[in-house]
């Protein structure tokens, strides 16, 4: 009776684990780009510096003006975040910190909009087409978008 019930435990899991890979499999293939995402850091009350934790992996996909972010780790088909290039400003660019799951040649950004602040963290190939798309708008129209000093 138990090692029927720690079987069908261990299938659960592995279906589980089996359908969160086959859902970053299909976010992928549906085009898109691998980057981290989370809310402005709150401060490590131990070091007094901004804490690294909080990091969500996910794809974004660009759709008009919007950039749109889906979290790899849920069954969600919806994003998570969507971020308008006509509010959106780059406040900072920084490597990554000690303690940061990224790799050493991933670029920081801290981005503002109307709905908070964020970081996000992603591949030179990467942050090059972002640039580009928050660079890019039709002639005759505003994005908003502007780097802070």
């Amino acid at each position: 009776m138990i090692v029927e019930i720690v079987l069908a435990v261990v299938l659960l899991v592995i279906l589980v684990v089996s359908l969160l890979a086959l859902r970053r499999i299909q976010q992928l293939r549906r085009g898109g780009v691998d980057v981290a995402l989370r809310p402005s850091p709150p401060l490590d009350t131990a070091t007094g510096r901004p804490s690294d934790r909080g990091w969500r992996t996910g794809v974004g996909r660009y759709r008009g003006n919007q950039f749109r972010l889906f979290h790899v780790g849920g069954l969600r088909t919806a994003p998570r975040v969507v971020l308008d290039r006509t509010e959106l400003e780059i406040v900072d660019r920084r490597p990554p910190r000690d303690g940061e799951m990224h790799a050493a040649t991933a670029t920081v950004l801290s981005l503002r909009t109307r709905g908070g602040t964020w970081e996000i963290a992603m591949a030179p190939d990467v942050l090059t087409g972002f640039s580009s798309w928050l660079e890019s708008i039709p002639p005759g129209r505003s994005t908003g978008y502007r780097q802070a000093s």
